[in-house]
């Protein structure tokens, strides 16, 4: 027993050492922040490029989400259910007090212009609403447009700093022995793609913030041009002699 036992712990001394070599030999994980840097380092001079890209087009993103959903922003509903009220109880002077508190709202400043030609005519205020949605509808849209073009301009120069790697791995293929071609060959691939990953990466982000803003200034246009309608048709009630609130809802 006492030999097998010693014989056991001669493998183990043996083999202790040779595990702890092996050990310090093997490449260290990376962590997130340093494989990032590695990232851009092995990618080149144009990465930094796209990442300029990419801070503008989070920049334009940023900007119309806080417009549109928090500066522009009003609930259509109600705000048009105390201006209906107000027109028919004879405040027309209230209800243009009420759009003026908010100020920033292209909704309240088509419905402020209609109000205030409520007493000229139904073609004064029809001629009011109409100037009043060309002026504000395109506030809404404004720079939604630069982030499909953001999305371009990022996926070619990620492909022409793919490009410059690859021509630059294969002029340094002529000064290495031909064992260690395939290496350096493949290393340089590996490299130079990393530009086409992340400009991709660029254009499918600036390409989901495109489709998701686009849809939701849409949506605002449409509201903005149903409640002009709506707010011709109720002046056009009122000085038709309409005053029952009921009835206006009604129509």
């Amino acid at each position: 027993m006492i030999p097998m036992m010693s014989e056991l712990l001669d493998v183990v001394l043996t083999q202790v050492p040779a595990a702890a070599e092996a050990v310090k030999a093997a490449p260290a994980k990376l962590g997130v922040v340093d494989s990032t840097i590695k990232f851009f380092k092995d990618g080149g001079p144009f990465m930094f490029v796209n990442l300029f890209w990419l801070a503008a087009a989070l920049a334009v993103a940023l900007e119309r989400i806080v417009t549109l959903m928090f500066r522009y922003n009003l609930n259509a509903p109600p705000f048009m259910e105390q201006v209906t009220k107000l027109v028919m109880t004879g405040n027309v002077d209230r209800a243009v007090k009420l759009c003026a508190a908010a100020p920033h709202s292209p909704l309240a400043k088509i419905i402020r212009a209609g109000l205030t030609r409520a007493n000229r005519g139904e073609i004064e205020v029809a001629k009011a609403v109409e100037e009043a949605l060309v002026e504000n509808s395109p506030h809404v849209g404004a720079r939604i447009p630069w982030l499909w073009s953001l999305a371009n301009i990022a996926t070619l120069v990620g492909l022409v700093g793919t490009i410059f790697g690859l021509i630059g791995t294969f002029q340094a293929l002529g000064n290495v022995p031909a064992e260690q071609k395939q290496a350096l060959l493949s290393d340089g691939i590996s490299k130079a793609m990393n530009n086409t990953a992340f400009a991709l990466s660029i254009a499918v982000l600036c390409i989901i913030f495109h489709l998701f803003l686009t849809s939701y200034a849409k949506s605002m246009v449409e509201t903005m041009e149903l409640y002009a309608l709506k707010l011709e048709n109720l002046l056009a009630r009122k000085a038709a002699g309409e005053t029952q609130i009921d009835e206006a809802r009604a129509a």
